[in-house]
Parts: structure tokens; C-alpha cells; sequence
């Protein structure tokens, strides 16, 4: 089951796609899609419903983030070897974990906004873990029954902020805009395999990224039984679970997204984002 929000921004509409692609309208019998629907026993009410029997959404109305109360977002770096020797990073003996502000949410196809002062803000295709039972402690061999899906996720990071500016990662990681989600919420049950799938990312047509959730250091399991060990995961949470190489931070010279980039991402079987960037006013 593939569930989506549609239509203008702070206005969506809940929905899910039918066998054929098209987007059917929830809105009569749901509000949103959040913590409850992301439920065991919302999941089921919604996968009971015959799409057939749903208006169909006609043309082709903005995607937003696919669902909402999303009550923080978890990354997790240096995830993929390649990347880590890429960035000249050691290859971390436990996850790294570095939260994302909840401000930087954004839609698949919604602008990039480049901070005022930025000129180092970097490309990552990740797999988003969506957290649909509370996970507080969880073993690993039990962590993905606590997922009510997964997600395209785009963890767009400022370098110089990430590493020049002191502290902690989050300074890089969370301006506006720099969380593009979806395009919609692809449940458990279609994903076999989440550490065999396909990820890319491509800049003004060139394609930067291109590996697979194979190379992961640390699985969706483990990640998400060991971020649990720290902090309680609520309905709605994301866990963002790294890149693999080829970010503009390890192009030699560096290479980083200027106004007027248009970049392209997916993670197979969850959906393609794309979106331009833009500086923002200051």
C-alpha cells in the first residue's frame, strides 16, 4: 500500500495509489495520515478499503510529505563505507546519530531553499525508516515490526555549518527545507528486503549517486533497535539511514548545488523526488 497527501501546501489531503498509479481521495473517511493510521490496526483498516471504491483524484495535484506528526527525525551518518572514506571519515564502530529539526520537513517536488550565507549545501539519497508502533529499547531481530513503512528521503546538509561552525552535525542538517520526504509512505508489506534495494541521485542530469542498501553498514534493523536504546520512537518518526558515496563534499575539487540545480533522487520501489534550488531571501 502506497499512501500520499495532495494539494496546495499546508492544505493536503490524505489519499492512497491503486494498482494503477492514480491517487484516490481518503478525505471523506480520514483527516490525515499520522500516528493512528500508521498503527498495526490503522494499517489494516486502510488496507481493507477497496481502492475502486475511492474518488479518483484527477490531474495531477502537488505531492506533499506523505504523512503528518512526524515528532522528530533521527539521521544517522557515515553509514555506507564508501561514503565515510569519501568524506576521509573513520568507519564508525557504532551508528552516528544526529537529529534533523522538524522545520526542515519539505514535499518531494517542493524547492530546495539555500540558506542566505550558504555555499557548501550538499546531495544525500537515503531510505527513511517510519516508525508505526512505539519503539522504546527494541531488539533487533524484533525493530522492523515497529515500522509502519518507508520513505525517499533527501537529508540535503550544509557542510560548512555541519563541520566548520562547532558542535554537532545538527547546525548543517536541519535549515528549512533540507527534508524532502516521499512521495509517499510505502508499507511493510511491499518491501521484502530493505537492505537490497536500489538508491540514486542525480544533479542537472548526472547521475552523482548509485548503489544499494546492500552496502549499509548498519541495517534498518540495527539502527533502529540502537537509536530505541536512547530515546523513546514515536508513531510518525523518522529514522533517515544514511548515504553512500558520490555527495559533492567528496568531488574533487568539491562540488555543491547552486540556484537553478535541479536534483533527482530514488530509492527503489518508494519513489522518485525532484526538486530545484532556489537561495533564499534573507
Amino acid at each position: 500500500m502506497k499512501l500520499v497527501r495532495y494539494g496546495p501546501q499546508g492544505r493536503e489531503k490524505p489519499g492512497l495509489l491503486d494498482a494503477a498509479g492514480h491517487i484516490r481521495d481518503l478525505s471523506a473517511l480520514y483527516d490525515t495520515i499520522g500516528g493512528q493510521e500508521l498503527s498495526t490496526a490503522g494499517l489494516q483498516r486502510l488496507a481493507a478499503i477497496d481502492p475502486a471504491s475511492l474518488p479518483l483524484v484527477k490531474d495531477n495535484p502537488r505531492l506533499g510529505v506523505p504523512i503528518t506528526g512526524i515528532s522528530k527525525i533521527v539521521g544517522i551518518g557515515l553509514n555506507y563505507r564508501d561514503h565515510a572514506s569519501e568524506t576521509g571519515a573513520e568507519i564508525p564502530s557504532e551508528p552516528v546519530i544526529f537529529m534533523k529539526s522538524t522545520t526542515s520537513i519539505n514535499g518531494p517536488f517542493d524547492d530546495i531553499l539555500l540558506p542566505p550565507d550558504s555555499q557548501h549545501t550538499d546531495w544525500e539519497v537515503e531510505i527513511g525508516l517510519v516508525i508505526g508502533t512505539e519503539a522504546r529499547r527494541v531488539s533487533e531481530a524484533t525493530a522492523l515490526s515497529h515500522l509502519a513503512g518507508y520513505v525517499t528521503f533527501h537529508d540535503v546538509s550544509e557542510r560548512h555549518y555541519q563541520k566548520e561552525r562547532g558542535g554537532t552535525w545538527d547546525k548543517g542538517k536541519g535549515c528549512d527545507t533540507f527534508a524532502p520526504i516521499g512521495p509517499y509512505l510505502v508499507t511493510t508489506d511491499e518491501i521484502s528486503d530493505p537492505q537490497n534495494l536500489s538508491l540514486w541521485c542525480e544533479v542537472n542530469g548526472v547521475r552523482r549517486q548509485n548503489s544499494s542498501t546492500a552496502q549499509m553498514i548498519f541495517s534498518c534493523a540495527y539502527v533502529v533497535s540502537y537509536v530505541s536504546q536512547f530515546m523513546t520512537l514515536l508513531p510518525g518518526d523518522i529514522i533517515c539511514t544514511g548515504t553512500p558515496a558520490g555527495v559533492g563534499l567528496g568531488m574533487n575539487p568539491p562540488q555543491y548545488l547552486q540556484p537553478g540545480d535541479t536534483v533527482r533522487l530514488c530509492v527503489e520501489g518508494l519513489g522518485e523526488q525532484c526538486q530545484k534550488v532556489r537561495r533564499a531571501v534573507a
